[in-house]
């Protein structure tokens, strides 16, 4: 998930490509609507403008947020417009193509010209319209240096070791190797064995610790992979990700066929260990033609899946078997955030720090990447006024109706706004946005 003022950055930047595209330019332009489309352009550049002083002003102001979800919602009518025409655009090409006559071009000026779609394009006029005046009447303004909302590609989780220790997890990771390491029968020579939580609770982390556990040195290959990385689980993709991990070089593989013979290659007779980190995969299809080639495995073998959807479990075990990472003790989540906020620091002299404890153990919910990310938002901050202004914020309270209901805390939605503009993007990059 995203929060929405992401959403809306991601779409707009979509948007503004889109219409740099000649050839839709073109086709806009012989049905008629171009001038609307530029109308459109201008109106949503006005309101990009003022996104983050929205995003800022959405948590203290019910109006704001209420904005946002209808600017969001017209985004929406919004590229599904442009879809259409872009698949009509593209459906005249082919048939053109075959039949290059004019009638093809009449039939799709008339289909695009029906009064239905100018009765959208005009709905969609007037709501872009009101938008715009009520940007003006809630008092929506400019932040100078922070009108860019393009989201930068999130990076993939790695099987590296982020700290020598992981807090809380003991027990959790002694289960995990227990599964890993007993023999129980199965029908293929693989076994999955997936780790199930909410978002931001430690999976991956999880994951990763029993990656690197001297238990497991015996499995070879060992390969990590994240599966979110690849969209709609590209199986292709995966697959010559797996592939270039185990040679370590790149891979030029292209057919389906060939990759499957080839990663078949590296894992016959092998007993291997391969980590699918965040599986939102619930196609049976793609996870059938995703195992062919590790069939041919040892024995013995492991695939451990990281994923917050019990489906994707059924999906690729035909049960729901699976280890579930419970919330960390407010003891544990104060550990974590001490860890990142006072490193370096002499902590004793914070004087109110039993309060701040207090604070963290209610606002982090039991979630390490909560605990860690209010931790890296503080360790910056010298004033211990300014800890406290952050920790009592109003903001705790107007988030906690919309937060209730969420896989993610209100600690994280608000770490993000408290952010300036120019570290939004860093957060974005290391993986915060993701958890959002």
């Amino acid at each position: 998930m995203a929060v929405g003022e992401v959403i809306l950055g991601a779409f707009l930047e979509v948007f503004f490509d889109r219409l740099a595209d000649r050839r839709l330019l073109s086709f806009l332009r012989e049905s008629g609507i171009d001038s609307v489309i530029k109308q459109w352009k201008k109106r949503l550049l006005m309101i990009q403008a003022v996104l983050n002083d929205a995003e800022e002003k959405q948590l203290t102001n019910k109006a704001v947020k209420m904005w946002l979800d209808d600017l969001q919602d017209l985004a929406y009518d919004v590229e599904d417009i442009l879809d259409l025409y872009a698949t009509q655009l593209a459906e005249r090409k082919l048939m053109t193509t075959d039949h290059p006559t004019n009638s093809f071009t009449d039939y799709f000026s008339s289909l695009l010209s029906n009064s239905h779609m100018k009765l959208e394009i005009e709905e969609i006029t007037d709501r872009l319209e009101d938008l715009c005046e009520q940007r003006d009447c809630l008092g929506l303004k400019e932040i100078a240096g922070g009108t860019s909302t393009a989201v930068p590609q999130r990076l993939p989780t790695t099987s590296l070791q982020l700290a020598p220790a992981v807090i809380g997890r003991d027990d959790d990771k002694a289960k995990i190797l227990e599964m890993m390491l007993n023999d129980k029968p199965s029908d293929a020579n693989f076994r999955v064995i997936p780790i199930v939580g909410m978002g931001g609770i430690g999976k991956t982390t999880l994951a990763r610790e029993v990656f690197n556990d001297q238990k497991v040195k015996d499995f070879d290959p060992k390969v990590w992979v994240c599966a979110s990385d690849y969209d709609h689980f590209d199986v292709q993709k995966i697959y010559k990700a797996i592939l270039e991990e185990i040679t370590s070089k790149y891979s030029d593989v292209e057919t389906l066929n060939q990759l499957q013979v080839k990663l078949r290659s590296q894992v016959v007779g092998k007993k291997f260990l391969l980590v699918l980190d965040d599986v939102w995969n619930e196609d049976y299809g793609n996870w059938e033609i995703l195992k062919t080639p590790f069939m041919a495995g040892a024995p013995g073998s492991r695939i451990i899946v990281t994923t917050r959807n019990l489906n994707v479990v059924s999906t690729m075990t035909g049960s729901i078997e699976h280890h579930n990472v419970e919330l960390l003790s407010e003891e544990d989540c104060w550990s974590v955030f001490a860890k990142h906020a006072f490193e370096n620091r002499d902590i004793a002299t914070f004087t109110n720090l039993e309060y701040i404890r207090q604070k963290v153990a209610s606002k982090c919910s039991g979630l390490p990447l909560a605990a860690r990310t209010l931790g890296g938002l503080l360790r910056c901050e010298q004033r211990e006024g300014k800890w406290k202004d952050v920790l009592d914020s109003k903001i705790w309270e107007d988030t906690l109706n919309s937060s209730k209901h969420s896989e993610i805390p209100m600690v994280l939605k608000l770490s993000y706004h408290l952010f300036p503009s120019h570290l939004k993007d860093v957060c974005i990059l290391c993986n915060f946005s993701k958890e959002l």
